[in-house]
């Protein structure tokens, strides 16, 4: 097999793999933790694949030294993990976990000891089930609770970690939680999921400040922000594009880079965004200096107009703001559905480096790819897809510095296979196989092509290698 050339990235340039705690620790029921709103979700039957659940995913809680072994072994400057805010406090708020709050200090211990930088998630999507049912991100309380949840963990942590990501992805915990039900807490809601998306705005505004107050070291966000492209050049095309950036990107990076709500959001949602969720002093508080944004991409969409029903006066329901999502690609997919354009990457980061000239640095917190994975009778996993998609992608983030773009790290997804949400188990984007069944971790071709990339970007830029 002949790998594809290692991109040409600039000195500096960091190195990392990224996961998350409901999709790899399992001990869902151990170690004081409470419940989370992935715990219901998918205990709850026809919710996931299979009935597939969390409960012990990857065992990474018993397994993380070997976990840690794997990274050293890979030579990655940084691991990207989230704290499950059900470990540290298990209602959410009031009594703290002793036994979860040392189980992050074993394993960001770990880290340093291998010579590795820990870079934090504070919330990647596993609420505390008690916060949910007391309105959960729909209500303002969730944020406050949650400012408290980052309190504690910078106060714990601060001294060690490098880097605070706030959320993860807050367009899926509110439209894919609140208003598409797909993921949790699975429901089906018009002002829910707009009151969600705004306090997951709010809860990063407020952590923002705990993280400054306890001197964290660098603090960001992580969005998922979509390169979309109208399917024509038709009016109603063009129409349905301008609302769907507002629903996919404007409506996280206008508070947090322009200081101001989108403009067109009355028109996406029905005269309904504005709603008594926001409060005087929001947008100051949403749209504090960050030293960091995190973008994760996959894939871009092309956006046509489709016929809406209008919805209810209330919005209690769902909002169809009347776009329909295309795949005009003609390229190779992901086993997730998901079309291979890497142009697209640069694209994005282009525009989004054109459109905020106050934008911070950015890092790159996930990128990767689904494959058909087989562990071969030889012990091996040959995966030159992955190899491939990684290349070409790795080469896109090349081409945005090239023009100006300042991307000052690339975290891949993930280390393991693990837990693909309501997917379950089918979906395999790690460098490292894993058999659910045995739970033995095998690294893949993609394992080592990865850790000869950073060797030679080391010995490259004449950097020491860690």
């Amino acid at each position: 097999m002949i790998s594809p050339p290692f991109p040409d990235l600039p000195a500096g340039f960091r190195f990392g793999a990224a996961t998350a705690a409901y999709q790899i620790e399992g001990a869902h029921d151990e170690g004081g933790r409470g419940p989370s709103i992935w715990d219901t979700f998918s205990h709850t039957p026809g919710r996931t694949l299979g009935g597939a659940t969390g409960d012990t995913a990857c065992d990474h809680y018993h397994r993380y030294r070997e976990d840690v072994a794997l990274l050293r072994e890979l030579g990655v400057d940084s691991y990207r993990f989230s704290i499950s805010w059900s470990r540290l406090l298990p209602q959410g708020t009031g009594p703290v976990n002793p036994e979860g709050l040392a189980f992050y200090d074993r394993l960001v211990d770990e880290l340093l000891a291998a010579g590795i930088s820990p870079a934090v998630t504070l919330y990647h999507w596993d609420l505390p089930q008690t916060l949910e049912d007391g309105g959960g991100w729909r209500v303002r309380s969730t944020a406050e609770a949650f400012a408290e949840y980052a309190a504690l963990a910078a106060e714990r942590y601060g001294d060690r970690v490098e880097r605070w990501i706030t959320l993860n992805e807050p367009y899926c915990s509110a439209f894919v939680g609140h208003a598409e039900g797909r993921h949790a807490p699975g429901t089906r809601e018009g002002r829910g999921a707009l009151a969600a998306a705004h306090h997951l705005l709010v809860a990063h505004g407020l952590a923002v400040r705990e993280l400054r107050a306890a001197g964290a070291r660098e603090i960001g966000i992580t969005l998922n922000l979509d390169q979309l492209d109208a399917a024509s050049r038709l009016p109603e095309d063009l129409a349905a594009l301008r609302r769907a950036e507002v629903l996919h990107n404007e409506i996280w990076t206008e508070p947090l880079f322009a200081g101001r709500y989108p403009a067109l959001e009355r028109e996406t949602w029905s005269g309904q965004a504005d709603g008594p969720w926001r409060l005087p002093g929001d947008l100051q508080l949403i749209g504090a200096p960050l030293d960091f944004l995190g973008v994760n991409f996959y894939r871009p969409i092309t956006i046509a107009a489709a016929p809406h029903r209008e919805p209810d006066p209330e919005l209690r329901t769902a909002v169809d703001i009347g776009v329909a999502e295309l795949d005009p690609y003609g390229s190779r997919h992901t086993t997730m559905g998901w079309p291979v354009v890497p142009a697209a990457f640069s694209q994005l980061l282009r525009g989004l480096d054109f459109r905020y000239p106050n934008l911070p640095p950015i890092w790159i917190t996930e990128n990767g790819t689904a494959e058909p994975d087989v562990l071969t009778p030889d012990g091996a996993v040959h995966d030159a897809d992955r190899i491939d998609y990684l290349a070409d992608h790795l080469a896109a983030v090349a081409v945005a510095v090239a023009a100006g773009v300042d991307v000052r790290g690339y975290y891949v997804w993930s280390l393991l296979d693990n837990f693909e949400w309501a997917r379950g188990y089918e979906q395999r984007f790690g460098l490292v196989h894993v058999d659910y069944d045995t739970l033995t971790r095998t690294p893949k071709d993609s394992y080592r092509w990865y850790r000869g990339l950073i060797t030679a970007h080391h010995a490259r830029t004449e950097e020491p290698a860690r």
